[in-house]
């Protein structure tokens, strides 16, 4: 059914979508939120720094 070339270039297809499928995933789980949860965590706290230069001046 295949050639050894045929079979080899398959795995190497297979594993190139293997590792872009789990890069994937860990981008969406864990890169991504962390990226997001510290934009809104450095614009609360510029938030409350311009509220407290307003009250002291």
């Amino acid at each position: 059914m295949f050639d050894f070339d045929q079979y080899l270039g398959f795995l190497a297809f297979l594993t190139i979508l293997t590792i872009g499928f789990w890069l994937m995933i860990f981008l969406l789980t864990f890169v991504i939120p962390y990226w997001v949860g510290g934009s809104i965590i450095e614009m609360v706290k510029e938030k409350m720094e311009a509220r407290k230069a307003r009250r002291e001046a």
